[in-house]
């Protein structure tokens, strides 16, 4: 009773704002940093994410969401069997093929992004909110959603604007984008943001599996740290910005954190209330995988349309069929005119509408040492076909080529809006240790605009200087073992240089660089010897200790050549010689008598 007592005080509440809330749809900006309210709407009521979110487009593009709180109570265990399950027991429950994504999610950013400390209960509020856990698990055996959950279509009317960027791959909808799948993403944020979480080689937004893990890859972006309250609010924005879409997925949060169990997949309870559905009027059979209140379209062939939006209030006063006005001079006197009908309101561009290109706003020379941060950072500059700058536009920088370079914060996408001069300036880059070039591209979200594409080159790590760390002399006798390792530094500007590669050769002299073909060698993994290394690097101090060295039956002096990309060069000199005999310690004059010559007496 007190659950269905608080649902109806729910209920009222919203009902008193409903008709604000209509008001407020219809004279809602157009504009693209217009954030949105309580019920999927736009607004500049709530609070935008501080300053390092704001330029991240949201991962659902702030469509609708279920409201449902749940239980005041703590969540009790798992009902005995033949017990009927409470509402605290049956909404703490978890469908156990959705609760193993969300579990699965967390151990791989734990490993990938260990400081982020996502816990997996985040996941699984948000899975709640966004779609009460899959429809309370219906999924199949690989995790995949049977039918597909698509939200409605993001036309500006009652929601964001957010035209195609898919071709309806994923929503069905070739004229704007519906967020889709058990997390609710997006087609534009899915096409980077996609992960694939069972191992099958596919992204695919409407697997469990995909969908939590590139949950927890958006959640973790930006080097947050979820164990901390501001990061987590953060966070929780970046998926729908909304303050009441914060509260309510920090109860859920705070409901699975208290106790959570496994229930059979097709099971879980499903929501009732949706922020696009401010009534509430919805009944849900719990526990059934059923709901009466109508859901999110789903197929298994291409999505039907979007479910309906609200319609927009009647203009009162309006006839129902005015017909055309009359002229006064001539109309009959026993009909007054009629009024004509007002012109039909055409919504203002938003400024992502007149975008007509990107150019590039000064970047050049994308150069960096493999590890290091390159210097220069991308910047973009949307314009007008006129060339007059446009700001308030989403940018998207994606990563593109065979390239372990990131954003900073490990990411390969980064979005940004331009300033007022229009320029977006993307986060540093990052180089990795894979050398060669990729491109970074530049698009404009929700505008089928030509990409700008920039060129970026990694090189290689270099030295300038290498140098032994020890002056003993290394020797050895023909067909033995030298005892004594070559151990060398490399430094770059006098500071030590870490995985730099190094080459040894056995050269024939100083003066010829040429492979020895007797002498000194080093044996591979098979035992044969070999007179050049390559693949060697540096430790993190910089130091390197080569493997063992062997003679032939040739004596004399050789030449082992180190070198490193960056110029630097070392000759270490080896000597193979017989080993030299002891010579026997002098004789003490005196030490031993000899026999007496003296004749006897």
């Amino acid at each position: 009773m007190a659950a269905h007592f608080d649902r109806r005080l729910r209920k009222a509440a919203v009902t008193t704002t409903v008709a604000a809330v209509a008001v407020a749809a219809l004279s809602a900006s157009q504009a693209p940093d217009v954030t949105a309210d309580g019920n999927g709407r736009r607004t500049t009521a709530d609070k935008a994410p501080t300053s390092d979110t704001s330029s991240a487009e949201s991962a659902t593009g702030n469509s609708p969401y279920y409201t449902d709180l749940p239980p005041l109570n703590s969540p009790n265990p798992a009902p005995t069997t033949g017990t009927p399950a409470s509402r605290d027991s049956a909404e703490a429950g978890v469908p156990a093929t959705v609760l193993d994504a969300y579990k699965k999610a967390e151990s791989a950013l734990r490993q990938s992004k260990p400081g982020c400390n996502l816990p997996w209960q985040l996941l699984a509020a948000i899975g709640k909110v966004e779609s009460g856990q899959a429809r309370g698990g219906r999924v199949d055996a690989a995790g995949t959603t049977i039918g597909r959950i698509i939200g409605p279509q993001l036309d500006g009317n009652g929601f964001a604007l957010i035209k195609d960027t898919d071709n309806g791959v994923y929503d069905g909808n070739s004229s704007y984008d519906n967020a889709v799948g058990p997390m609710q993403f997006i087609p534009s944020t899915w096409a980077w943001a996609g992960r694939d979480g069972n191992g099958d080689g596919k992204e695919d937004p409407n697997n469990v599996y995909d969908a939590a893990l590139a949950a927890g890859h958006y959640l973790c972006r930006f080097g947050w740290d979820l164990s901390d309250p501001d990061d987590l609010d953060r966070a929780i924005l970046s998926y729908n910005n909304s303050q009441d879409y914060l509260r309510t997925v920090r109860s859920w949060l705070e409901h699975y954190r208290k106790g959570t169990h496994e229930i059979p997949d097709g099971t879980g309870s499903l929501p009732v209330g949706r922020s696009d559905d401010p009534f509430g009027t919805g009944t849900s059979s719990r526990g059934s995988g059923a709901s009466t209140r109508p859901q999110a379209p789903a197929t298994t062939t291409p999505a039907p349309d979007p479910e309906p939006k609200p319609s927009r209030p009647s203009n009162p006063g309006k006839p129902s069929d005015p017909g055309k006005p009359t002229n006064p001079g001539t109309g009959s006197p026993s009909e007054p005119p009629t009024e004509p009908e007002p012109p039909t309101e055409t919504p203002d561009p938003t400024p992502t509408d007149t975008v007509h290109h990107l150019e590039n706003a000064g970047t050049t020379g994308l150069t960096a040492i493999a590890g290091d941060t390159f210097a220069k950072k991308i910047s973009t500059r949307a314009e007008t076909e006129t060339g007059e700058a446009v700001g308030k536009v989403r940018i998207r920088f994606t990563v593109l080529g065979d390239t372990d370079a990131t954003f900073t914060g490990g990411e390969k996408f980064a979005a940004v809006t331009t300033n007022a001069s229009g320029v977006a300036v993307a986060p540093a880059l990052v180089a990795g240790e894979k050398t060669g070039g990729f491109t970074v591209r530049a698009t404009v979200i929700g505008r089928g605009v030509a990409g700008l594409d920039y060129k970026a080159t990694v090189t290689e790590r270099v030295a300038d200087t290498l140098a032994r760390t020890g002056a003993k002399d290394l020797t050895c006798t023909p067909g033995g073992t030298f005892a004594d390792r070559v151990e060398v530094k490399a430094t770059f500007k006098g500071a030590a240089a870490d995985k730099v590669a190094v080459t040894a050769t056995l050269v024939k002299s100083e003066s010829d660089p040429g492979e020895n073909d007797k002498g000194p060698y080093f044996k591979d993994d098979d035992g044969t010897a070999v007179r050049t290394l390559t693949g060697l690097k540096t430790g993190a101090d910089g130091q390197l200790k080569l493997p063992e060295l062997f003679a032939d039956d040739t004596a004399g002096t050789f030449v082992l050549r180190l070198t490193t990309p960056g110029g630097g060069t070392l000759d270490v000199e080896l000597k193979v010689a017989e080993a030299q005999p002891s010579t026997p310690p002098a004789e003490s004059p005196g030490a031993t008598p000899g026999p007496s010559t003296e004749p006897e007496a």
